[in-house]
């Protein structure tokens, strides 16, 4: 078992996929050593921050616990509040960016990588 605080992997970085504003990344799952199946972390998207589009080689789920953001998978947009949740399928192209007055907390996850 790990146990990991929020506030010892908190790191403050552009979002990934495009550097698209500011956010706060929580590394959760880096703090367990491999060999690990998944990955988990939460990123919080400041006012007009966003995930650029990128394509992904594995399922990715996006669970937003605060504010409010745009999803979008293959050129299709959802809107995204707190309780909800996107399900990425591989070969997709996806990013996510924040909308609204209060920033955009959403929790990532997806397997990690095989080393066929």
């Amino acid at each position: 078992m790990v146990v990991v605080s929020e506030d010892d992997v908190m790191v403050r970085e552009a979002p990934p996929h495009g550097a698209i504003g500011m956010s706060t990344a929580y590394r959760i799952s880096d703090a367990a050593p491999q060999p690990r199946k998944m990955e988990f972390r939460r990123r919080v998207l400041d006012p007009g921050a966003a995930v650029g589009e990128h394509p992904i080689s594995h399922d990715e789920v996006y669970y937003v616990t605060a504010g409010r953001g745009v999803v979008i998978s293959d050129g299709v947009e959802a809107e995204l509040a707190p309780g909800m949740a996107a399900y990425l399928y591989e070969g997709s192209i996806v990013g996510i960016k924040q909308v609204g007055t209060e920033p955009l907390s959403i929790i990532i996850s997806y397997p990690v990588a095989s080393k066929d």
